[in-house]
């Protein structure tokens, strides 16, 4: 399934850092913390996840638990689920969230970036066929402001509405990931808006 069997540090490392721009030091946490998590075993299962304290109340907690399983986030042009993952597809599927260098140059950064937006896609295409739908789109934007914590639930409704509403007047009722960079701009649009107006 992937699991390494040396240990972090070693030369058989030096592919999966290059991989995913983690440090030796830094693949040495995360094979501590897969230890840790699966309690020594050789792979991880989606229950393992629900020992992960900060997940529990993140808004979009199943799809990040979901993203660890999806093959299309392993850099291997995959398709569909597993149901256990080792060590290296671990560490790949955590360098989604891993800022970026501060060294990169800005071909490198527009490679990450991409490679972010793919993975922020892949989360929310749930049936795995290439569209986010516009229900699907509504439902995401709602699960975020409304867990945020500063929106009610039913402003958080209003602003998804809307924000289904824009996507639906320049696309077909669904979004390809070409779109989905200019749509995850929409968000932050929505979010420094009079939230009252749209409500009305």
């Amino acid at each position: 399934m992937g699991a390494l069997q040396s240990s972090p540090g070693r030369p058989e490392y030096s592919d999966l850092a290059e991989k995913t721009g983690f440090s030796f030091e830094q693949i040495g946490v995360l094979h501590k913390r897969f230890k840790q998590l699966s309690h020594n075993e050789e792979t991880l299962r989606r229950d393992h996840f629900n020992e992960i304290d900060d997940l529990a109340f993140n808004p979009i907690r199943a799809q990040i638990i979901e993203a660890f399983f999806d093959r299309r986030n392993f850099h291997q042009n995959g398709e569909g689920k597993v149901q256990e993952i080792g060590f290296e597809e671990f560490v790949v599927v955590m360098s989604h969230f891993r800022p970026p260098s501060a060294h990169m140059t800005e071909e490198q950064r527009g490679k990450t970036r991409r490679e972010k937006l793919r993975f922020l896609f892949n989360m929310h295409d749930t049936d795995n066929d290439g569209i986010i739908t516009l229900e699907e789109y509504r439902h995401v934007v709602e699960e975020l402001l409304s867990r945020s914590g500063t929106l009610e639930k039913e402003t958080a409704k209003c602003i998804a509405d809307a924000a289904m509403l824009e996507v639906a007047s320049i696309s077909v009722g669904h979004m390809l990931l070409e779109r989905f960079e200019i749509e995850s701009r929409m968000i932050i649009r929505f979010l420094n808006m009079d939230t009252t107006t749209l409500c009305k």
